[in-house]
């Protein structure tokens, strides 16, 4: 619904910081970019910048204004924009390549959304920051963590330090802010979010990587993947399957050598929703049926 206290543009952009959640909300957009603010004040520029392309983009291009004002045009330049910020040192190119993303991120969307018009088609969710994520990164230098000494207590932030990973943070106070603009917007979308970061801990000390578990490296596919299949209706074996896939698919990546980024999560999504359109289909009658 149109907030007559917030300007059109102001209102669509908010709408693309939550829509890295699945939700509409422009108080819990406002809260994911108060957690940039205060956890990474750097990448603050990048993602407004980003997200801005996006919507720029779509409206100069003519793109339907209902789902210009969603933020569906603008998610996957905010975190492109983030990306970028993140894994390229300041240069006076920055601010044209994320430019240049986020505009090419809306455009790959709405030819996503004009060949996936029917209920039943799949999504884009954030392939295209994930492709083009890809394509950049290829170009990066590789990151490494520092490692650290596990503490007790702050075990008890990993869920928190998951859901601030999906925007490519990794304090726990951002993943607190997140949560609750998620709860404000949808209950069972945060408490779902919550539930996959929590799951996702358990690879992470599997695979006896407890410094990426801390960072909640482990935990920020499944809780997308909660968010999105939690979604549709009321059936908890979703969101919990696409959980388990989304923590599965993981390792995946490391062994192709790709940063795993969303991809998890979209794919885990993807084969979830793949799987019931197949199994909802009216089995035809056998020809060997009698009338």
């Amino acid at each position: 619904m149109h907030n007559p206290t917030c300007p059109d543009w102001a209102e669509a952009l908010l709408n693309g910081f939550s829509q890295i959640f699945l939700q509409r909300h422009p108080l819990c957009g406002l809260l994911c970019l108060l957690a940039i603010l205060i956890s990474a004040p750097a990448l603050l520029g990048g993602a407004l910048l980003g997200g801005m392309a996006g919507l720029l983009t779509a409206q100069r291009r003519g793109y339907p204004k209902g789902e210009r004002q969603a933020g569906l045009y603008s998610y996957n330049g905010v975190l492109l924009g983030l990306l970028i910020g993140q894994h390229f040192a300041w240069s006076a190119l920055l601010p044209p390549l994320i430019l240049a993303c986020g505009g090419l991120s809306a455009i790959l969307t709405r030819h996503w959304l004009k060949h996936a018009a029917q209920p039943d088609d799949l999504p884009a969710y954030t392939a295209p920051f994930v492709g083009l994520g890809w394509l950049l990164l290829s170009n990066a230098a590789p990151q490494t963590l520092a490692p650290s000494a596990p503490d007790t207590l702050a075990w008890f932030g990993v869920p928190f330090a998951g859901l601030a990973q999906i925007i490519l943070l990794d304090q726990p106070l951002a993943g607190a802010l997140i949560a609750l603009g998620l709860w404000l917007a949808n209950r069972r979308a945060a408490v779902w979010a919550l539930i996959g970061a929590a799951c996702g801990v358990l690879p992470g000390l599997w695979l006896d990587d407890s410094n990426g578990a801390l960072l909640g490296l482990h935990s920020y596919n499944p809780a997308l993947a909660a968010v999105a299949l939690s979604q549709t209706r009321r059936q908890p074996w979703l969101p919990l399957l696409g959980i388990l896939l989304a923590i599965g698919l993981t390792p995946g990546f490391a062994a192709l050598h790709l940063p795993a980024l969303t991809a998890p999560f979209v794919l885990a999504c993807w084969l979830v929703r793949a799987g019931r359109r197949v199994l909802q289909k009216p089995r035809m009658d056998s020809p060997f049926e009698s009338p």
